[in-house]
């Protein structure tokens, strides 16, 4: 039976990742060759290798592949082999210097188009590092700290990119201001709650409704260890981003091509199928792991006392404020969240993944993509002397996960719709 259910539960996953998949949701929305021009690619996120190779073989077979060329960033670990696209590789989740040859590349492309030409820009979520150009004043030493600090408080994404857009040279409309191209179409794959294309990779083609001083108040509540030419930049009027109703938007188009929602909605079909009953609890939820898992727990408990076969099912993206130094990310924080508050309830099993195939660690491309829970996680942590509070307490979730063989490694999956969680409840 726990076969069963582990193979249940990663079916679930694999049907929201395919959902997302480029080469499935993206050649409905590619542009044709503009006549007596140039279709010039640049973008840029986790999902922009695959976005690349499905974009190339559109138009392999439409038979104008030698028309099209171009260059996209991925992170370190996620290139794929190309053709007429090259893939350069960058820093996530916190950039570095090929970051910012990323982000010059792509600002020369498009700068360099002519009104004969479209740019088509590939975004995905991850773009926001990969793609980093520092405003003048700032180092990438600068850049990576405030990183760094966002990312251990715990802070929304939402505010995270505003900071970044503030900070940089190609978010908050940026590129489409560098733009001297015909037509630009941005295609982009949603990670984001809300699916907002101005947070959306920091919004480098559409107008930025944040400002300055919601940037500097963000950061300001961070305390001293925020450098002191960060905040110098973020109270300097020359880096406000664009907003709307900017020129530069005049020939610009967005479109979402996959989104968390969709990716949910696949895997309740496929929940379906089984006989389960389906609540969609939200694909935009975010908070702190261990509380939402506790949440989730309390939810899948009720279900289970009231005889219902159910399968719950959420996405967004949750956060952790980091307090010790283990390692795993917040779908593993999320697990082992889900672990304690659940206490080896029977019937009752989870999964917590990031679409993109990696959840925290050391950064490399085979990171665990998340964790999986069972009524026997506890029992069997306990037999190995395995305490998960301290666990929790340390942020160490990799670790207990690791010592149980519960990590879920499925490797870069090409694609990024941001966390995929899913409980199944069978009284």
């Amino acid at each position: 039976m726990a076969a069963t259910v582990r193979a249940r539960l990663q079916a679930l996953l694999d049907a929201a990742i395919a959902a997302a998949d480029p080469s499935a949701c993206l050649p409905a929305h590619l542009p044709g060759i503009p006549p007596g021009g140039r279709l010039l690619v640049t973008g840029a996120g986790k999902a922009a290798a695959a976005m690349a190779r499905a974009t190339e073989a559109h138009y392999e077979r439409l038979g104008c592949l030698d028309e099209v060329s171009g260059t996209v960033a991925t992170r370190h670990g996620y290139r794929l082999p190309t053709a007429r696209i090259a893939v350069q590789e960058a820093g996530h989740p916190v950039p570095d210097r090929a970051s910012i040859l990323a982000a010059e590349t792509a600002l020369d492309l498009v700068s360099a188009a002519t009104p004969a030409d479209t740019v088509l820009v590939l975004l995905s979520g991850g773009a926001s590092a990969i793609w980093s150009k520092p405003v003048a004043g700032v180092s990438l030493d600068d850049k990576q700290a405030v990183t760094r600090l966002l990312l251990r408080s715990g802070a929304r994404i939402h505010d995270i990119n505003a900071i970044r857009k503030h900070l940089s040279g190609i978010k908050g409309g940026r590129l489409a201001h560098a733009s001297r191209a015909g037509a630009l179409l941005t295609l982009a794959i949603s990670d984001v709650p809300g699916d907002d294309p101005a947070v959306i990779g920091s919004g480098p083609t559409v107008p930025d409704p944040s400002t300055l001083a919601e940037a500097h108040g963000v950061l300001a509540r961070l305390g001293p260890s925020v450098p002191a030419a960060v905040l110098a930049a973020l109270a300097d009027p020359a880096n406000e981003t664009l907003k709307p109703g900017d020129p530069a938007f005049a020939d610009a188009t967005y479109r979402i091509v996959a989104a968390p929602r969709l990716s949910l909605e696949r895997a309740a079909d496929l929940a379906r199928r089984w006989g389960y009953e389906v609540e969609i609890l939200g694909d935009a939820l975010e908070g702190e792991a261990r509380d939402l898992a506790a949440a989730h727990a309390r939810l899948a408990r009720a279900a289970c006392a009231a005889g219902r076969r159910v399968a719950l099912l959420s996405g967004g993206e949750v956060t952790v404020t980091v307090a010790g130094n283990g390692r795993g990310g917040s779908n593993q924080e999320y697990a082992l969240g889900l672990a304690i508050a659940l206490d080896g309830a029977p019937g009752i099993a989870g999964l917590a993944a990031d679409t993109d195939g990696t959840d925290g660690g050391s950064g490399a491309a085979d990171d665990p993509a998340g964790a999986l829970v069972f009524p026997d996680t506890l029992d069997r942590a306990r037999a190995f002397d395995l305490n998960p509070a301290g666990f929790l307490a340390n942020n160490d979730s990799g670790g207990f996960f690791a010592r149980l063989g519960d990590l879920l490694v499925t490797g870069p999956t090409g694609t990024n719709v941001n966390d995929f969680r899913v409980l199944l409840v069978d009284p």
